[in-house]
């Protein structure tokens, strides 16, 4: 279990440096800034999906993030 928990604290972190990344457009021009990008987006595009289209900022990596909480206080 402490792996799992290691793997998706991992990827919160992930998504985190994703999200700060994107104030930095001249960081987003790097191959490994937009690799983290696709490993983040796997989960994200599925909510960003669902969202409505006029929403002022993009809330998906909070949604994620609080899911993936959940799942670790679970197990």
């Amino acid at each position: 279990m402490v792996i799992i928990h290691g793997i998706l604290q991992l990827y919160i972190y992930i998504i985190i440096i994703d999200v700060i990344m994107s104030y930095f457009p001249q960081v987003r021009s790097q191959v490994w800034a937009q690799k983290l990008h696709q490993v983040a987006d796997v989960s994200l595009r599925p909510i960003r999906e669902m969202m409505p289209a006029n929403l002022p900022f993009d809330i998906s990596p909070m949604i994620v993030i609080i899911v993936i909480q959940i799942l670790m206080s679970l197990f």
